[in-house]
């Protein structure tokens, strides 16, 4: 005998069950877990050094407050004109921002290039990362973005410090805006590092200390840390006002100024010269790394 054909009500066998395929994950999807890792991932290095990274944050911006308004006022070498107390303090006023402003800059090269370099040196980490599953601009973009959240940790430990160490009847008139400090103080950050990635991708490992030599060192002197660029159109040559039109080339000048009108009621660069020079600044920069971090690691 046969056995009767199988009724439609009888249950298929497991081999016949009707398999789902689950849609798998965009490219974009994957990408942007990638960069949260990769992001996630530095600043979890940087917690476990994070005291390591607070002692390097603070010296050099304790260090210029200390001697230059602190010491000075307190042997007689006060900094400021022949304006007394009131000279000091206004010299105070000018150099709490600027000081902001270099620590931004120095952590935000340091923790690009100065990385980049051992990475690209004798590291050679940099392979592990371009493996991550995102393209290879995405390892960069990480770098860049791990560096000003450090960038933006220097400003908020850094300003206190500024504000408060001075000697006894040297104050410095701050006055906080802070819509600008919420807006300037990221968009800052991202300027230095992403200048940072394009330091790092363009300089040999062995050339790091040739590259503070000619490039940071100028930037610091001639970015208005000491000095308001209103005040360069003292120096002029035969009414040419060269210094205060040579500066400009500096992106170090504009956060400076920038930090000027977040944070005291002095003179300063117009914002609508500060903002669009810094989102420039950031496109060029960004761009010139990506290409340079792209060459490195494919070559």
């Amino acid at each position: 005998m046969t056995a009767p054909p199988a009724g439609p009500s009888q249950p298929l066998s497991p081999t016949h069950r009707p398999v789902t395929v689950r849609p798998s994950r965009s490219v974009a999807a994957a990408s942007r877990t990638a960069l949260g890792a990769l992001v996630r991932r530095d600043l979890r290095v940087l917690w476990k050094s994070f005291g390591q990274f607070v002692a390097r944050t603070l010296v050099q911006p304790f260090l210029l407050v200390f001697v230059f308004l602190y010491v000075f006022p307190t042997i007689g070498q006060g900094i400021g004109g022949a304006g007394g107390s009131t000279g000091e303090s206004d010299f105070a006023t000018v150099l709490v921002p600027g000081v902001v402003a270099i620590s931004i800059m120095f952590q935000g090269i340091q923790s690009v290039a100065i990385q980049m370099s051992q990475e690209f040196g004798y590291t050679r980490e940099i392979e592990d990362r371009v493996q991550a599953p995102c393209p290879i601009w995405l390892v960069a973009v990480a770098r860049v973005l791990s560096g000003a959240v450090q960038a933006l940790i220097s400003a908020v430990i850094v300003f206190p410090i500024a504000a408060v160490v001075h000697a006894p009847g040297v104050h410095a008139h701050l006055t906080v805006h802070w819509w600008i400090v919420v807006t300037l103080i990221p968009l800052a950050c991202v300027a230095m590092t992403s200048l940072g990635l394009m330091l790092g991708t363009t300089f040999q490992p062995q050339n790091i200390g040739v590259m503070f030599g000619f490039v940071v060192l100028p930037l610091v002197f001639l970015g208005g840390t000491y000095y308001q660029w209103t005040k360069l159109s003292l120096v002029h040559l035969g009414g040419f006002h060269w210094l205060q039109i040579l500066v400009l080339v500096n992106p170090l000048i504009y956060i400076t100024e920038g930090m000027r009108a977040a944070f005291t009621e002095s003179t300063h660069m117009s914002l609508f010269a500060v903002y669009p020079v810094l989102i420039a600044a950031c496109a060029v920069f960004l761009a010139l790394g990506l290409r340079n971090f792209r060459h490195r690691v494919l070559s």
